[in-house]
């Protein structure tokens, strides 16, 4: 197994996908960014650290410990825009979210783009895969759930505060009305917000793996910050961003979360 890439198997019918929780820069990669911190600014932080009750629960895990700057491995590798005529990020990204640039000269040509994906985001793919055939062998459903985070005001990618619970199903295909229904139900008994569907719809993972009528069923959830750390109202700055993880803090949320998963469960089994 690669260093980069952490895969704990649980005999769930879950897999929970962590694509964006790395801050890992290789050395070739870091000499050519303009800025480390920048090149970490979007990382879903501490995102892995809310779930580590996950494997309690007997899901699979599969993370990568590089920075989504490098690749990201949640967009289509084609380099089609997931979402075409909004701001969004490149599969290997340029700029952040707030459209600073991320290189100090050249960007990634298209030979830089084909080793990086080579190199990093089909492994982590077949990882997936091979996870999903796995449990597909035990269960006759099993649900892929990608754990997101992001700050709540990001007015390049969307106007106002996002909900706290930012649920994406690709508009209803990628997996079962039932398991939707069941996620919406434990976030809607909590007293935080929730969306499903609005600006974010699910990834490429989502997007790719979610086939209902084969038994895979993938929903994305995106969490705005603020739900379980300190997010700045204002474009955060060096030393000020990440805010620290605290247990206590992120506490409420995450019972809403192990809610979230063992629902995610139940639906498989039923």
């Amino acid at each position: 197994m690669m260093d980069w890439l952490e895969v704990r198997r649980g005999d769930a019918p879950l897999i929970v996908s962590f694509p964006h929780t790395g801050t890992d820069l290789p050395r070739d990669v870091e000499a050519q960014l303009a800025s480390p911190w920048l090149a970490r600014k979007d990382a879903d932080w501490w995102i892995h650290r809310l779930y580590s009750f996950a494997a309690d629960l007997g899901a699979t895990t599969v993370r990568t410990t590089i920075s989504r700057s490098v690749i990201d491995v949640n967009r289509d590798p084609s380099g089609a825009s997931l979402y075409p005529g909004q701001a969004t990020t490149e599969l290997c990204p340029t700029t952040t979210f707030d459209g600073e640039p991320l290189y100090a000269g050249a960007t990634p040509d298209e030979a830089e783009i084909a080793r990086r994906r080579s190199v990093y985001f089909e492994p982590y793919h077949a990882a997936l895969a091979a996870e999903i055939a796995r449990l597909r062998k035990q269960h006759a459903k099993v649900v892929l759930y990608e754990a997101h985070s992001i700050r709540s005001r990001i007015p390049r990618l969307f106007d106002g505060e996002l909900p706290h619970f930012n649920l994406g199903t690709n508009s209803g295909a990628s997996c079962s009305p039932e398991l939707t229904a069941s996620v919406e139900a434990a976030c809607d008994a909590s007293t935080f917000s929730r969306v499903t569907n609005g600006r974010f719809k699910g990834g490429w993972t989502t997007r790719h793996y979610g086939r209902p009528d084969e038994g895979v069923h993938a929903i994305q959830m995106e969490l705005a910050c603020r739900g379980y750390m300190d997010d700045p109202a204002d474009p955060p700055t060096p030393g000020a961003w990440p805010t620290p993880y605290y247990d206590t803090q992120a506490a409420p949320l995450r019972a809403v979360l192990t809610n979230v998963l063992k629902a995610s469960v139940a639906f498989a089994q039923a």
